[in-house]
């Protein structure tokens, strides 16, 4: 019973944080072992304001943004070649207001609608065999696991091609990522994951003719977490990203990132199979992108099968 209350606390919300899609996610836990056939509903809102440094192609300078999202999302693990897998998708639902400089005179700029869908598909491929959740509970947990996983952006979000400011890319996006996590005695884990962000191009960027492009764009995490109780737990989260640098019809832009982000996340139990999140992050160094501050609470409830 204890194993099996621990798990509860190593697996709430351990996929949660991941309903922004971008290259500054912070996801704690996101590699734990779980059983197979779980299936988990997220519900969530996240809320961030900041500066906003825009492509130096476009004519807009000083962007100062609010931005409110709404997502609701599912996730199912499987097995897969005896090893334990997990599907996830996410679909956002955004408000953002936005002000700046165009042509040094200041305007105003609001946006409501659907942000780019998120889906992801993890492998955990050592440390987590893949069984049932009464097998599960017979089984003694593993000190290290290594997994891997494909994020997915898809291009779903609100764009119009002739406006500056969108909640919406009008592309694709893939993140392959490897990943590490390791228990320090009973109480302390560590993650680690690294992984590059690949980008199809936008061939109706603004003013509605022309082909933006990104290379790919480098993403480190690391966490450490320390859990209090079964179902409650506390970590520190840290993420580093380079490169991205973008072009417009062939032109290269001098807007390659390289940037630092951290911030904290706790986990509260709600329920026997349900969990509440709230985690904060924060832009520490930025050279290129998005320095904002944000925050977001989330809820899920999860269903086991025992066999």
């Amino acid at each position: 019973m204890k194993g099996r209350r621990l798990f509860f606390g190593f697996y709430f919300l351990g996929i949660f944080g991941m309903y922004i899609a971008s290259a500054q996610d912070l996801d704690p836990r996101a590699y734990i072992r779980i059983p197979i056939k779980t299936t988990t509903l997220i519900a969530g809102a996240g809320y961030s304001f900041g500066n906003v440094v825009t492509d130096p192609s476009i004519a807009i300078k000083n962007v100062k943004a609010d931005v409110q999202v709404a997502s609701v999302g599912v996730a199912r693990s499987f097995k897969l070649a005896g090893l334990t897998a997990q599907a996830m998708a996410v679909l956002p639902y955004s408000w953002a207001r936005a002000t700046g400089e165009v042509n040094q005179q200041n305007q105003k700029v609001t946006r409501a609608g659907f942000a780019d869908a998120r889906m992801r598909v993890s492998v955990l491929f050592l440390g987590a065999p893949a069984v049932t959740m009464e097998e599960f509970k017979k089984t003694p947990p593993a000190k290290t696991i290594l997994g891997a996983s494909i994020n997915i952006v898809a291009p779903t979000g609100q764009f119009f091609s002739d406006k500056l400011i969108n909640l919406g890319t009008n592309r694709w996006g893939f993140r392959p990522e490897l990943a590490l996590s390791q228990h320090v005695g009973k109480k302390w884990l560590l993650d680690v994951y690294t992984g590059v962000w690949l980008f199809t191009e936008n061939k109706h960027f603004y003013p509605g003719e022309s082909v933006r492009g990104q290379e790919p764009m480098g993403a480190f995490q690391a966490h450490i977490s320390y859990t209090i109780k079964p179902n409650f737990w506390v970590a520190y989260d840290a993420t580093f990203y380079t490169g991205g640098a973008s072009t417009v019809d062939g032109i290269k832009n001098d807007d390659r990132q390289s940037n630092f982000r951290g911030g904290f996340t706790a986990v509260f139990p709600t329920g026997k199979f349900s969990s509440l999140k709230f985690a904060f992050s924060k832009g520490a160094i930025v050279r290129v992108g998005q320095d904002f501050t944000s925050f977001s609470l989330g809820w899920q409830r999860t269903w086991f099968k025992m066999k």
